[in-house]
């Protein structure tokens, strides 16, 4: 989910076709059970707290954390990803895969049931992508149903998905995504946004749990579901309650005293550093999706191709420079206290492909800055220094630390003395439009990702026509990044994703440097969330478990 705007938009990509090796994805075994199937759940109860808000139970029209999270519990996926794993396998799919370059087919499992009672079917499946297309909602995910063309269902069981673009290796993680939820046509509308209350008292459920008790962002009571028969398994917790916060304050206070058993989303960085020296509760670290990076803007950056100066090897050398100079683990250490964790690449660790050129290229070499570095780097190219930068942030979007982040940054820069740093700060509803209006030189954004595929990375950043707006084109990596989509071998379009990385961190178009962490707190008898806290970036609560 795309954090520069209110929900992601997924590039469309016009793919080469090339011949064609089925992508088939068959289970491999279940979630936290060990098996793929569900005789219900565990025993129990425990309560989890969070600050995330609720948009809408409503698949079609919410894209955000708080909405989703509800979602991965209740819902069920064609596809999913398992406990500790970025890639898709089948959850109530008994099998996927390219049956020809534009034809993806689903069989689903026999006997899918809903928890009213419905049959599941392949209409179901149907009706939920095409009311996605037919409303449309702004604030919905429809966008990423950019490569689908149709649907057929020959029988009850079978979906053939029709593509626009051949051989996509990104849609089967598509239905893994914020689109990706069936829902049940006997209780959504084909038109029109479904009410919270329509769901819940409907019971159109099919996931790991059911929605027993629904107060909108006050409280959620969850039941195991004994009929979910997909990929994670029976929940290991019976019954499980979220609590909503408005103040983190007083859900971290919560935790601290055993009033929740769970608090996830979003703890400041400072109240996870004090609860880190507190033997009451456990704090459990994992993999995040959200990465922190500085864009420039080709044109308008110093040295840029529409400046008096212009000069491309000399705009490179200064893009090179601060990727040089900037202390990652400064920034991670003294703003976020570790909630950060320096990023040395531009597809976030833990995914399939995810290299880090950044550290060897850049610096010392190990991660850490290198001024004499940045300093021979300049001088070989001609820029005088020092070199006048221009550096923007958004003070209400990316969080209350953001200007410490980027006061940092500035410190860092100058205290090289190769760049004078003119830091400036605009409130969001004016900096998105400002910086794809060409005002901003190099300028601060965040990006969080619509499912846990490499190319979410690359093709949305780094296309020639891509939704950074900074003039920033490469027919080589353009090329690639087109190739990799359509590559079917896994081995192949992996060694592309690691090509592209390679490329990019000659070129710079943009200079990541922080990837997020997942943190959960938990008391000290609850166990699991080591588990749910992996790279697909979903906080399964089946994988909690009391005492």
């Amino acid at each position: 989910m795309n954090s520069v705007s209110t929900g992601g938009r997924r590039t469309l990509v016009a793919t080469a076709g090339i011949a064609v090796t089925a992508l088939t994805l068959t289970a491999c075994g279940g979630g936290s059970d060990g098996g793929g199937g569900s005789s219900g759940g565990g025993s129990g109860s425990l309560t989890i707290g969070t600050s995330d808000k609720i948009t809408t139970l409503d698949p079609a029209g919410s894209y955000d954390n708080g909405s989703f999270a509800v979602m991965n519990q209740v819902f069920p996926f064609l596809l999913n990803t398992p406990l500790g794993s970025p890639d898709v396998e089948p959850d109530i799919a008994e099998s996927a895969e390219f049956t020809s370059p534009t034809d993806y087919t689903v069989t689903l499992k026999p006997g899918l049931t809903w928890a009213n009672g419905n049959d599941l079917t392949s209409s179901d499946v149907k009706f939920t992508f095409d009311r996605q297309v037919a409303i449309n909602d702004p604030n919905g995910p429809a966008s990423l149903l950019a490569n689908l063309a149709s649907i057929d269902t020959p029988d009850d069981t079978t979906v053939v998905f029709h593509l626009t673009n051949p051989d996509d290796q990104t849609f089967p993680q598509v239905l893994s995504s914020p689109v990706g939820p069936i829902v049940d046509e006997d209780v959504f509308s084909a038109t029109a946004l479904t009410p919270d209350a329509d769901i819940v008292s409907g019971k159109a459920f099919a996931g790991p749990y059911m929605i027993t008790n629904y107060d909108q962002n006050n409280l959620i009571s969850y039941e195991a579901n004994p009929d979910y028969a997909g990929l994670l398994g029976a929940p290991k917790t019976e019954k499980v309650n979220v609590k909503y916060y408005t103040d983190a304050s007083n859900l971290k206070l919560d935790v601290q005293e055993g009033n929740i058993d769970v608090a996830f989303r979003s703890l400041t960085a400072t109240d996870i550093d004090d609860l880190r020296g507190d033997d009451n509760v456990k704090v459990v670290d994992g993999p995040g999706g959200e990465i922190r990076y500085i864009t420039f803007n080709f044109n308008t950056q110093p040295f840029g191709a529409t400046t008096p100066e212009a000069d491309p090897a000399k705009a490179t050398a200064v893009r090179q420079a601060v990727a040089d100079l900037i202390d990652r683990q400064e920034i991670a250490d003294q703003v976020y206290k570790g909630t950060y964790k320096p990023l040395y690449s531009f597809v976030a660790e833990g995914l399939t492909g995810a290299t880090e050129p950044l550290k060897e290229k850049y610096g010392d070499g190990q991660g850490g800055p290198d001024k004499a570095k940045a300093t021979q780097r300049l001088a070989a190219a001609g820029v005088t220094t020092p070199v006048a930068l221009k550096l923007q942030y958004s003070n209400d979007h990316y969080g209350p630390s953001s200007g410490d982040e980027y006061a940092l940054i500035k410190d860092q820069l100058e205290a090289s003395g190769l760049f004078t740093v003119d830091l400036q700060t605009t409130e969001w509803v004016q900096y998105s439009k400002d910086r794809t209006a060409d005002v901003y030189p190099a300028y601060q954004l965040g990006w969080f990702p619509d499912y846990s595929d490499a190319d979410n990375y690359l093709t949305p950043f780094f296309l020639t026509k891509n939704f950074l707006g900074n003039h920033y084109s490469n027919q080589q990596v353009n090329d690639l990044i087109l190739q990799q989509v359509s590559t079917t071998d896994p081995a192949a379009r992996t060694a592309l994703i690691e090509q592209i990385q390679d490329l990019e961190a000659e070129d710079l178009s943009t200079v990541p440097y922080l990837q997020g962490a997942q943190v959960a707190v938990t008391g000290t008898d609850v166990s699991g969330a080591e588990d749910t806290l992996d790279p697909s970036f979903k906080f399964r609560y089946g994988a909690l478990s009391k005492g």
